[in-house]
């Protein structure tokens, strides 16, 4: 007889609700032939059934222990506040060690946003390509430099090892291997009655606040100021280098030394900017943005911000300002 596939979701002191519920939401929904349950859902605990905190204000009651995790086809981490040890070294507790030890070789291995730290703590991630949360990646990254961190994705599937960004990525990353394990059909029918998109358009780039630089020194700060002021406008590097009277190739070198980018990078970055303000705060269509920001065409913008953000200004403006019309 046909068992379900069996997901153990490992609920850790500090998880944030929903994520623990974004599991038990997808998984328990895909039915196969004569509506036979494709999965089976457990939550378990590092500790003998009881009390769970979460980052609310309100505790859960974990009814399986560890041993649950020996039973496991697929294992979930989702996030948690209270890492310790793990967040801060790099290193498992002994309790979440001797949670991982049950755990059967060949065991599909998912994390939700920071929960990616566990799995990098347990030396699953070494090597490999993962992502976090867009806020902790750097951090990530240097608590563990042999992982291949992509902070741009909203998930990444490496096999039987997969990551992803924070919070309702997890929605994306567990349709995705309902997508991988069923079909289209039953993701795209799992993601129809939970109200979701089945395929989000981009990465969590498009998420991420991308401040450019200040300069630490005031050498380059009056052509700075002087281009932000004309950004709809051609500007060229030896415009910018007039404003402080130096040449072109030391304004370049200081310009660099000072905004850590060179001239050309940050007017883009700044050109980006704005039309990101443009699109979801005005109701200007694209080509009038393209202009005010200093992109000449829409053709140029569309491309400068699927490079910068991973979507087209449509679907950038859509996500971020439901209900505008879009033009473009």
């Amino acid at each position: 007889m046909h068992r379900p596939h069996r997901v153990a979701v490992l609920a850790l002191d500090g998880l944030l609700p929903f994520e623990l519920g974004i599991p038990h939401r997808i998984f328990d929904r895909p039915v196969g032939p004569g509506g036979r349950q494709l999965y089976e859902v457990v939550t378990c605990s590092v500790r003998p059934p009881g009390p769970v905190r979460t980052d609310a204000d309100f505790s859960i009651t974990v009814e399986q222990g560890p041993e649950a995790l020996a039973a496991a086809d697929t294992v979930v981490i989702p996030a948690s506040y209270e890492l310790g040890p793990v967040y801060t070294e790099g290193r498992l507790t002994d309790e979440l060690a001797a949670a991982f030890s049950r755990i059967r070789p060949g065991t599909r291995l998912v994390s939700i946003c920071t929960g990616s730290y566990v799995l990098a703590a347990a030396g699953y991630l070494d090597g490999r390509p993962a992502t976090t949360h867009w806020s902790s990646a750097e951090h990530f990254q240097r608590l563990f430099p042999s992982v291949r961190v992509d902070p741009d994705v909203l998930f990444v599937d490496d096999g039987e090892v997969l990551t992803s960004a924070g919070v309702a990525a997890g929605i994306d990353l567990c349709l995705h291997i309902v997508r991988r394990d069923h079909g289209a059909a039953v993701a795209n029918d799992v993601a129809r009655r939970t109200v979701v998109p089945p395929h989000r358009d981009g990465g969590q780039a498009q998420y991420i606040e991308r401040p450019v630089p200040e300069a630490q020194s005031a050498s380059t700060t009056g052509a700075r100021a002087w281009a932000l002021g004309r950004l709809h406008q051609p500007i060229q590097l030896r415009d910018m280098a007039e404003q402080e009277s130096m040449s072109v190739r030391t304004f370049t070198r200081r310009f660099r030394e000072e905004a850590g980018v060179s001239p050309g990078q940050w007017l883009t970055r700044q050109r980006v900017e704005l039309a990101r303000r443009l699109l979801e705060s005005s109701d200007l269509s694209i080509d009038r943005i393209a202009q005010e920001a200093g992109f000449g065409t829409a053709q140029s913008m569309r491309q400068h911000l699927q490079a910068a953000l991973g979507v087209p200004p449509t679907v950038y403006r859509r996500t971020f300002r439901a209900g505008a019309g879009v033009n473009g």
